[in-house]
């Protein structure tokens, strides 16, 4: 019987072996805002992304794949499907919990090292710093597991740790948050949306 969240991991990576080509494939899909992508995911995997909101697919962690397709659909499918809204970020909590708990267990080890930079990406979009060092560490472990031809990918994923880092050092939150989640701005936080790469 095939696993249950294959359908997800296939369309989120791809079939590329090269992680650099699947980098330049699914990139659009990653990090892109496009409203048919957002109502691709939806239609594909939005009955997934209620359960896994409402605590569900629980089941999914006793595997290492399974584990890191549910994390996308509590990290990564909700910006995607509920954008601009708060309930984009309606899972994160429990995608903390869950990496938290599979970090301790050495789960991440088993996913390849692509695999492995959404279980970071997690650490990366919480407000605290101690969770934005930690997850700078991870990234930054990744580098000597790849040729020096295939890290263009993982090099810009720790570039981009170590900026969202700084923006949780300067302001202990993320203010590109603030208005979709009914927090009002600090006047140096509104002078910094002005500016180019305020907004992940």
């Amino acid at each position: 019987m095939r696993a249950p969240w294959l359908p997800l991991l296939d369309w989120w990576f791809g079939s590329s072996e090269s992680p650099d080509e699947v980098a330049k494939e699914k990139n659009a899909l990653w990090f892109g805002k496009k409203k048919s992508q957002d109502a691709d995911a939806l239609n594909r995997f939005g009955g997934l992304v209620e359960l896994a909101l409402k605590g569900e697919l629980s089941e999914w962690t006793e595997t290492p794949q399974g584990w890191l397709a549910l994390v996308l659909l509590l990290d990564q499918l909700p910006r995607m499907i509920f954008r601009d809204t708060p309930k984009s970020y309606s899972g994160d909590k429990r995608a903390q919990e869950l990496v938290s708990h599979g970090l301790k267990l050495e789960r991440d080890l088993a996913l390849t090292p692509l695999q492995r930079t959404f279980i970071y990406l997690v650490l990366e979009h919480t407000e605290s710093l101690t969770a934005q060092d930690e997850a700078i560490r991870h990234f930054a472990a990744l580098l000597p597991l790849l040729p020096a031809t295939n890290r263009d990918y993982f090099k810009q994923t720790l570039d981009y740790a170590k900026k969202h880092r700084a923006v949780i050092e300067r302001f202990r939150r993320f203010p590109h948050r603030n208005q979709v989640l009914g927090r009002t701005s600090t006047v140096e936080e509104v002078e910094f949306l002005k500016g180019p790469g305020s907004r992940f």
